[in-house]
């Protein structure tokens, strides 16, 4: 039987990697379905997984707790299956105000959101390979479990044409607007479709090219891949579907749809009448008979999800479509889910169905959403449990509940390809702490090695490194408040040597990955609490893992029950793999990975924005009147241009020159 699933090795694995991944397909053949990999910091999780998916030849839904794991994890596995399909979906959202009212100021917050279309490329592209592709791998973040829209509407308003097939130009057009394209034959952007002589092209948002058919005599003659923007035939097909340009779209028959959108309207208007509330009444009247008439005119409306129950034929309370249920629709049960980080992502999961609930009950009880808009909502945990068919739990420190749901079936990987064991502990008095620290970072930069320090507070991170700076140390901070981008550049300074240390609260525990850390220094540790928990603290001593001198100073005057529990358990994991660097003569070296260029530096670009941007580079970054002084016909061809380069970058993953093209693109359209 020829695999799906064909794995390309960057390098051998260890034994304890092949054990893992064999234990793991053993069980799961057996039918255990729920199972545990214990897996410490650089031991090769990842690796691990990949092995598994060509072992069992399953679809697989990978879903990660935070965006920037999950494109680690994505671009990971496209080198590990080139010839797969490896999708990517998460929130498609670069800036997302949900919709709310709050009552007692009587202020109502209308949705407002930025979707990032490269992302959105992405999540199309993920649901069109799940239902189209055998050999799917989709990485996920956990906003997987959102509505989505019902993947049978998805899959049977798809519109596949072969060749031979007998055509008419205008019904095709017709058919491609009912699937939310749109024509412009001025314009030619992802969703869009222009009608060229006995040419119909079309560019379908989940691709990055477009499609060309011929049709001659109303006949499919020739089906032909394109570049978007030159019109250059790439390759020459015989069929090609294409699915709807939204996943959310209309499978009914429209007018029964809105009469009951219409009937619970009326309901809701009575409602709010006998209570003496003529406002709401009015309000709610008024919103839904407008987007009834949006919906109808446009075929789309900011908020359409909200009334997706309809649109879905499911009944009230039901659980709503998501990207679990493409999977199924797809599959069946034969399929696999592995959960990363799962001491994160599964409280994440249970969280989050509350959370959409108290937001949207002030818009059901003040008039501004119907009563259904509950059910545009995640899935409950409950829920996620019946759909998943099976799960396996990736954590260096899973939770009970994951253990014990496994019904203890735990793999554990606790040894390093480097060889480097689990770095040692040292405990020193809270009195005094900083002043010991100071000792320690000068015995750090003399050797010209990194420090994490980890406080309790932001406030206390950020006078820290204010009071380190004024020691003379190059040291900056970290907190929630700080760009996504800006955080990346800020751990690459560091492992450049811009920076000496790092001072953090929370961020500085799952996904970091900092080769040249050596000291991890946490504060105030006997601080019994969710940032000195069991869990915490072993993934705070996990950052100095990766370096042959890796040591961690705990200062606490007290032994927690935390405390004592992660020391045990890091002190195990050391014992075990220096065992098995003794046993099979394994000499431990420190991870060198190289750095990645930032896009743009502080005071001048970076060569790999140079090369991407090609010729248009100098223009792009200046601020000056080069771009102004251009006519409104040349900006159109630099937009046209930036946005093939862009589509480039993201191709290649390089996201951040893509990020930096999208701004500037904009920024010109704005003067369009």
């Amino acid at each position: 039987m020829t695999q799906a699933f064909k794995l390309n090795r960057p390098y051998k694995p260890t034994l304890d990697q092949n054990k893992a991944a064999d234990l793991l397909a053993k069980n799961f053949n057996i039918g255990k379905k729920y199972q545990v990999l214990l897996g410490v910091t650089g031991s090769g999780k990842t690796f691990v997984m990949a092995e598994l998916i060509e072992k069992l030849q399953k679809p697989t839904l990978i879903i990660s707790h935070n965006k920037t794991l999950a494109a680690q994890l994505y671009q990971e596995l496209r080198s590990f299956f080139p010839r797969n399909a490896v999708s990517f979906f998460i929130s498609y959202y670069d800036y997302y105000q949900p919709e709310a009212y709050i009552p007692s100021t009587d202020t109502y917050i209308e949705k407002d959101s930025s979707i990032n279309e490269l992302i959105d490329q992405l999540r199309l592209e993920a649901t069109s390979n799940i239902l189209s592709r055998k050999d799917t791998v989709v990485v996920a973040s956990v906003s997987c479990i959102y509505n989505l829209g019902s993947p049978k509407s998805f899959q049977n308003l798809s519109l596949a044409i072969s060749l031979g097939d007998k055509l008419q130009i205008r019904e095709i057009a017709l058919k491609l607007i009912q699937l939310q394209y749109e024509r412009n034959d001025f314009e030619f952007k992802r969703g869009s479709f222009r009608l060229r002589g006995e040419y119909l092209d079309i560019y379908p948002p989940n691709c990055s090219f477009a499609v060309r058919l011929v049709v001659k005599g109303n006949v499919c003659s020739s089906i032909f891949i394109i570049e978007p923007v030159s019109g250059q035939i790439i390759e020459e097909k015989d069929y090609f579907t294409f699915y709807p340009a939204k996943h959310f779209v209309l499978d009914k028959e429209e007018e029964s749809v809105f009469e009951k959108i219409r009937r619970e309207m009326e309901e809701r208007v009575n409602f709010f009448e006998k209570k003496g509330n003529l406002l709401a009444a009015q309000r709610i009247k008024q919103k839904v008979e407008y987007d009834i008439e949006m919906i109808k005119e446009f075929g789309y409306v900011k908020g359409i999800e909200n009334y997706s129950r309809y649109f879905d034929g499911r009944k009230k309370g039901e659980p709503p479509f998501s990207l679990l249920d493409y999977f199924r629709e797809a599959y069946g049960e034969n399929w696999l889910v592995i959960v990363d980080e799962s001491h994160i992502s599964f409280p994440q999961i249970r969280g989050m169905f509350e959370g959409d609930r108290s937001r949207k009950k002030n818009l059901v009880d003040y008039g501004f959403r119907l009563p259904s808009a509950f059910d545009n909502r995640p899935l409950r945990f409950n829920e996620f449990l019946e759909k998943v068919p099976n799960f396996i739990a990736v954590s260096a420190t899973p939770d009970d509940w994951e253990i014990s749901f496994s019904d203890k079936t735990v793999i554990e990987l606790l040894t390093r390809p480097t060889g480097i064991p689990d770095p040692e502990i040292f405990i020193r008095p809270v009195e005094g702490q900083v002043e010991n620290l100071i000792e320690e970072i000068k015995k750090q930069t003399s050797k010209k090695q990194r420090t994490l320090v980890t406080t309790l507070t932001k406030k206390m991170a950020e006078d820290l490194s204010f009071y380190l700076k004024e020691k003379g140390f190059k040291v900056c901070y970290l907190h929630s408040e700080i760009k996504t981008l800006e955080r990346s550049d800020i751990l690459d300074s560091l492992r450049r040597g811009d920076y000496d240390v790092l001072v953090g609260v929370n961020l500085l525990r799952e996904g970091l990955d900092l080769p040249e850390v050596s000291l991890v220094a946490i504060l105030d540790a006997d601080k019994e609490g969710f940032l000195r928990s069991r869990t915490s603290l072993i993934q705070t001593m996990g950052r100095a893992a990766r370096h042959i001198d890796g040591r961690v100073i705990l200062y606490a005057d007290n032994i927690t029950g935390s405390i004592r529990k992660a020391i045990g358990e890091v002190k195990r994991r050391r014992k075990y793999q220096l065992f098995v660097n003794k046993k099979y003569g394994i000499k431990p070296s420190s991870i060198i990975k190289p750095v990645r260029e930032k896009v743009i530096e502080a005071e001048k670009e970076s060569e790999t924005a140079r090369i991407v941007l090609g010729e248009d580079f100098e223009l792009i970054r200046t601020n000056s009147n080069d771009i102004e002084g251009l006519t409104p016909m040349d900006k159109r061809k630099l937009i046209k241009r930036m946005e093939t380069k862009m589509r480039q970058a993201a191709h290649n993953l390089d996201f951040e020159t893509a990020i930096l093209l999208r701004d500037k693109i904009r920024s010109i359209e704005k003067d369009l």
